[in-house]
This record gives structure tokens, C-alpha cells and sequence, in this order.
């Protein structure tokens, strides 16, 4: 059992973030145990034999593979410094990991069980160095087993957030905090884990925590102590379909709506951009903004704004919509 210090003041500055480097170093795990993440496999099929082909994954590859262990083993804070917020940029995330103190790598480096491998002594004798190739393994590592699958993982990932968002608006902090995940509770003046392999200590100034809404985190959680915010990584609703073929709709609400606007209904499982919408339905931009119109006007679909993005969703009135017409 972990406890990170989480006084009502310190609730104050819980916030929510969204990270790149969290979901490679969860989906790196994914792949080093693939059964015990089995809600993955569609992707774990799909990315492991490029991966594999590049020399990324393997007993004898580089730091990144040797750096995340299988669960329940140790993971170096320094792998995911605290996010910035709902805005995840890799360039930016990557630019704090190299900037990592040479003795905060070490000292963590001293964590790890077992003989050091090669690659992990280069990074202890020279972690300056070993940092900047640790970032190139990750850049091609995202390249080619989540740049072409972020745009839905960001989508349900911002999800989560704005039904997170909304649990606290309802039911407190106390009603978000103790929905996270059934190994997460917050009692008295702390934030009570039930991990192994954690030392994330106390927080007694209220120095608050970082929420990471995670994809491949599932079905356990992570925290960490790094610098000095701890963050809790847990898994984000709504995976049963993140691998799922596109959903189509119904003949019959396409013969009242019209097929594009009809098909635009059935892609908003989720809140998502005009963008995004373009791409999960294979209509135009110019035309998902005129059909966004007219299903507003209608009822159908409310809009909001999300950091930088105006994101959709259906409201209850097309879900009933959808229900009746399947």
C-alpha cells in the first residue's frame, strides 16, 4: 500500500494531464506481457512485428526495452516527468526527459534488480548521452507503434477527461478520487494505492497530484514521486472499443437523417474534433462542419471547447436516436 499526502488543500491542485511518454513506456509493458493485457492484442498483433523488425523490442535491444521491465517491476521516474497538461506534446515531454540531473538517473538506475546490461551500464557511465539515445529509440518506437493510432487514443483519452471533469463538477472531489480505479482511494488526509514497486512518498506540504488518464496503463495503475508533483497514471473508460472497427449507422436513421450525418451520429461515441471526425468517417472537413451545424440546430450534437479544440458529442436525444433506429 502506497500513501501519497492529499490534505483538502492539497485537492485544490489535482490536475489532470495528458502525456505521450506515459502511454509509450504502458504500451512498452503491454508488449513485454502481452496476456495479461489482453484488451491490447488487436494492437499487439498489428505493431509487434514492425517493431520487432526495426530491432526495438527483444532481449538484446536498447534502453528503452531494458528500462521497462514486466509488472510488477520497477520503472524509472525519470521516464515520465510530470506532463504539462491536455495539450501532450512528444517533443516537449522528450526535451524534460533529456534534461534529466545525471544523478537522478543514476540514483534510479540503482533500483533496478540484477545485473546492469550493457545498455543500462552505457546509460549509468554516461547518462547525458545514453538520455539523447533513449530519446531517438522512443521517437521511431512511437513512429511506428502509436503516431497512426494517437488521433483515437487522444480522443478517448480527452473524453475521460471531460467526464472526470463533469464527476467532479457533481459529486466532489471525494466522488472523482474514489472512481478511479478500485485500487485507488482517498481516506482522511491521503491517497491510498494498492501497488507493489512504488515509493512514492507522503506529500505533507499539499504540493497536490498529476491525474494521467492512460490507455495501455490498464488494468492496474501506476504512480510515481518525480520531482515534485507525484502523478497517478490509471486506466481511461470506453477501451472495450478503442480497437473496434469504426461504427456505422443504422439503414433506417440514415434514410431520416441522411447517410453523412447519420454516420457523423455514430462516430461521436466519443467527444471529438472536426478533424478527427474527417478521418473516422471519410467525409470532408468543409462537409462534417456543415452537417455539425444542422445536428445542433437540431438537438443532436452539443460542442465544447477543449484546450485548443472545439469537440462534439451526441447528446441524449440522438443516442435515443440510435438506439431505436438499431
Amino acid at each position: 500500500m502506497v500513501a501519497i499526502g492529499l490534505s483538502a488543500g492539497a485537492v485544490a491542485r489535482v490536475r489532470f494531464a495528458l502525456s505521450c511518454l506515459w502511454e509509450t513506456v504502458a504500451s512498452v509493458r503491454v508488449l513485454r506481457d502481452p496476456g495479461q493485457h489482453a484488451i491490447h492484442l488487436p494492437w499487439v498483433n498489428r505493431v509487434r512485428p514492425r517493431l520487432a523488425e526495426a530491432h526495438l523490442i527483444g532481449p538484446d535491444r536498447g534502453l528503452l526495452w531494458h528500462l521497462v521491465p514486466p509488472a510488477p517491476g520497477y520503472l524509472a521516474d525519470f521516464l515520465t516527468p510530470p506532463p504539462a497538461g491536455l495539450t501532450p506534446d512528444l517533443g516537449q515531454e522528450l526535451a524534460a526527459l533529456r534534461g534529466t540531473p545525471p544523478g537522478t538517473v543514476r540514483a534510479q538506475l540503482d533500483l533496478y534488480p540484477g545485473p546492469r546490461p550493457a545498455a543500462l551500464s552505457a546509460l549509468y557511465a554516461d547518462p547525458e548521452d545514453g538520455l539523447h539515445r533513449l530519446a531517438g529509440e522512443i521517437e521511431a518506437y512511437w513512429r511506428l507503434a502509436l503516431a497512426g493510432d494517437w488521433p483515437r487514443i487522444r480522443a478517448l483519452l480527452e473524453a475521460e477527461v471531460f467526464r472526470r471533469a463533469r464527476r467532479l463538477a457533481e459529486d466532489g472531489a471525494a466522488g472523482l478520487l474514489n472512481d478511479l480505479h478500485e485500487r485507488v482511494r482517498w481516506e482522511g488526509d491521503a491517497l491510498l494505492i494498492s501497488q507493489r514497486h512504488c515509493t512514492a512518498p507522503d506529500v505533507p506540504d499539499g504540493s497536490g497530484l498529476v491525474l494521467v488518464p492512460s490507455v495501455f496503463v490498464w488494468p492496474s495503475v501506476l504512480s510515481i514521486a518525480a520531482g515534485d508533483v507525484p502523478q497517478l497514471a490509471y486506466p481511461a473508460r470506453g477501451l472495450g472499443v478503442l480497437w473496434a472497427c469504426p461504427p456505422t449507422a443504422p439503414d433506417a436513421l440514415g434514410a431520416v437523417l441522411g447517410r453523412g450525418r447519420a454516420r457523423l451520429l455514430a462516430a461521436l461515441d466519443a467527444p471529438r474534433s472536426t478533424t478527427e471526425l474527417a478521418r473516422h468517417t471519410g467525409l470532408s472537413p468543409a462537409g462534417v462542419s456543415q452537417h455539425l451545424t444542422a445536428l445542433r440546430a437540431a438537438g443532436l450534437v452539443v460542442t465544447h471547447r477543449q484546450g485548443r479544440s472545439l469537440l462534439s458529442s451526441r447528446t441524449a436525444v440522438a443516442e435515443a436516436l440510435l438506439t431505436a433506429a438499431a
